[in-house]
């Protein structure tokens, strides 16, 4: 058996853990599209904030792991999948046969339709070359544009800030992480980073960059020219599957596949942020780009790979995000449900809000900033779906006590 992995992410390295577990005599074959060991994206703005060194985003510590588990590590890019004679074709010219076939070949940065988003000196923060590029640029008292601040620009921001430069934030939507939070959340955050000296622009477009004489010049809807010397460009991602084109593997936001992770395709899966999978939230089959996801799509993929039927009951759409010592979270239906109701607690000056969507009496959503002990507790009673009864009344009043109301109805007292 000749299993074949595309995507050297988290959810193509645990696969491949999980299938050598699973199948010890099976040829394992794991592609990756970078010349590097597989690394995550995630810890890249650690390493620009210089909290670990190169070899910390590395998946596996251990130099050996993929020799050792003879895991077969092999650095090009899928060009092309044959499913009748079962075989993927590589750029180059290679060919690989498989007997099963995973496709985790992730997501890449939007590039959007901006003049000068090519020039030297503007970067995407997405892979260890882009944050080698950026830590070159990004030096004490540098003057930097970030073009985003959604989950990710919001995580790259605080690493430029740890870097001492003097940012600039420049969000297209009306507010910092909306698809995050809501506009009293994402209104405490932009406060916040201001009070940091972070200068936060939303609602405003980059129209176009251009090259200045030693710098670059950025210009912006307002009619306003910024001076820079770095641009770095955290406006969204899209799941890599154009190279499926003509496959016969269906697609739409990213691949889709049914309960267990397989495509339309025989003996093909898909995994990670490429896949458009079950959300659990809303039942509703959507590409959730977050590393827990991609992990336990990974492991579910590989099981019935090597053949033990494990459905995927769905996903938890979950955020949370540390900026600059703010803490803010989101769960499930964040933004509420037809026909549901909410309950909220603000705090403006103390940077504390709490947010609660219910379905029925049972809660589906949740939003938090600055309150850090709510967020497994929001998690927990979102993913059982555990009926509140009489502690939902309560919440509406008082959403502060939602850890109260999870011990209540553990404890089976909801009607208490």
């Amino acid at each position: 058996m000749h299993h074949v992995i595309l995507g050297a992410g988290p959810a193509g390295v645990l696969a491949a853990d999980t299938l050598r577990t699973r199948d010890p005599d099976a040829q394992i074959t794991l592609v990756s599209g970078e010349n590097s060991v597989p690394y995550s994206r995630m810890a890249i703005p650690y390493l620009l904030a210089n909290r670990i060194r190169e070899e910390g985003t590395h998946l596996r510590q251990d130099a050996d792991h993929y020799k050792d588990h003879t895991i077969d590590l092999k650095h090009a890019r899928a060009t092309a999948i044959d499913v009748k004679k079962k075989a993927v074709k590589l750029d180059g010219g290679g060919k690989l046969k498989y007997d099963r076939l995973l496709i985790a070949t992730g997501a890449s940065p939007i590039r959007h339709p901006v003049p000068g988003l090519d020039l030297p000196g503007v970067h995407s923060c997405w892979t260890l070359d882009d944050a080698r590029a950026i830590a070159d640029r990004a030096l004490k008292g540098d003057e930097v544009v970030l073009m985003g601040a959604g989950f990710i620009g919001s995580i790259i921001l605080e690493a430029l800030v740890e870097r001492g430069v003097k940012l600039t934030v420049v969000e297209m939507a009306d507010r910092m992480i909306s698809h995050m939070m809501d506009e009293t959340a994402g209104g405490m955050l932009q406060r916040w980073c201001e009070g940091k000296g972070i200068k936060v622009l939303t609602g405003v477009k980059i129209n176009e960059i251009r090259r200045g004489r030693s710098r670059l010049d950025v210009a912006l809807s307002t009619g306003k020219i910024i001076s820079a010397k770095l641009v770095v460009v955290a406006a969204g991602v899209a799941p890599n599957s154009s190279f499926l084109e003509g496959s016969g593997i269906k697609t739409d936001q990213g691949v889709k596949v049914n309960r267990f992770l397989r495509t339309s395709a025989r003996d093909v899966y898909a995994a990670g942020d490429v896949a458009q999978a079950k959300d659990m939230s809303t039942g509703e089959f959507s590409v959730l780009a977050i590393q827990p996801v991609a992990t336990d799509h990974g492991r579910i993929a590989a099981l019935n790979m090597a053949g033990e039927p494990t459905p995927h009951e769905g996903s938890l759409n979950m955020n949370v995000l540390d900026t600059l010592g703010l803490i803010s979270s989101s769960f499930g239906a964040w933004h509420g449900v037809k026909g549901g109701d909410n309950a909220r607690m603000s705090d403006e000056d103390g940077y504390r809000y709490l947010r609660l969507e219910f379905d029925d009496d049972r809660l589906v959503g949740a939003q938090a900033v600055g309150l850090t002990d709510h967020i497994g507790v929001a998690r927990g009673l979102i993913q059982t779906g555990q009926r509140l009864g009489r502690w939902k009344d309560r919440l509406k009043t008082s959403p502060e006590r939602l850890a109260e109301a999870y011990i209540a109805t553990a404890h089976g007292l909801a009607g208490v």
